[in-house]
């Protein structure tokens, strides 16, 4: 896959203002649809005419090695793109086999039939429709705005240690995965974190400023878990270890201590 030419710049905005910017005079090859490292909701599909709004929850991604990923609605899905102009070559996506309600399973095959093989992409604003070779399928996909930090369940997905060039990054022990989720509430001086380590449930006053969080007396329950439960609630009860410093990239957050230990979490995950 082409990268995007050095005039696209990186984030959303400068990608999506430089796409008209780039051309180096006649004759000059079209260059790429600048979608790697953009991340999109789904708003809808057209199928021969018949468009179909989005269930809630439905996102594609498209990463900066060549992969197109996302949800429907209901179950995930993972393929290789290739980018040429404004053209994309979608390969037949890897697609997880959660059962899903009637409306729900018939919007994802429209979905899945629409993102394989060749795909006309057009970017307008925060837009981005993808149409096929035949005209006969398109996807309408919006700009997906961060998601705040506050408010926001999140799911911890990992475990952070170390700094600098000893900085690691270590699974969840196996077991206790989808089961720790934290939720900070409430604006400045007058936050709180409330949520669950795996098992047991946490609660803390927090005070916010600017990318630093500052926790009170951290309190748990104190019920008795299985081993895997309670390795992790060790390991994050100790990462919450004040000052703490955040940071939300669209869907995934990362907090650490001084020290570089910490954990990431993303949003809107969990059993």
């Amino acid at each position: 896959m082409k990268k995007p030419r050095a005039c696209a710049g990186t984030s959303l905005v400068i990608l999506l203002s430089a796409l008209s910017g780039c051309g180096t005079g006649p004759g000059a090859a079209s260059p790429d649809v600048p979608v790697a490292g953009t991340h999109w909701t789904i708003g809808a599909v057209t199928v021969d005419g018949v468009r179909t709004v989005a269930p809630s929850g439905g996102l594609v991604d498209f990463t900066m090695d060549g992969r197109v990923q996302g949800t429907s609605g209901c179950n995930g899905f993972d393929a290789a793109v290739a980018v040429r102009g404004d053209r994309l070559t979608v390969s037949d996506p890897t697609v997880t086999a959660i059962g899903c309600p009637d409306d729900r399973r018939r919007f994802e095959e429209a979905l899945l039939g629409s993102l394989k093989g060749e795909i006309t992409a057009s970017l307008k604003g925060e837009s981005l429709v993808l149409t096929s070779a035949d005209g006969r399928r398109r996807v309408e996909l919006a700009a997906e705005k961060q998601t705040p930090f506050l408010g926001t369940t999140w799911t911890v997905d990992g475990l952070l240690s170390g700094t600098g060039a000893d900085a690691t990054s270590t699974a969840l022990p196996a077991g206790s995965e989808g089961r720790a989720r934290l939720t900070f509430t409430g604006r400045g001086k007058d936050v709180r974190l409330t949520g669950s380590l795996g098992c047991n449930r946490v609660t803390a006053p927090a005070t916010i400023s600017g990318s630093r969080v500052t926790l009170g007396a951290v309190a748990t329950t104190r019920m008795i878990c299985t081993p895997a439960q309670m390795d992790l609630e060790t390991k994050l009860y100790d990462a919450l270890d004040s000052p703490l410093t955040y940071r939300v990239e669209h869907r995934t957050l990362t907090v650490t201590d001084a020290d570089g230990q910490g954990f990431t979490a993303k949003a809107g995950q969990g059993g």
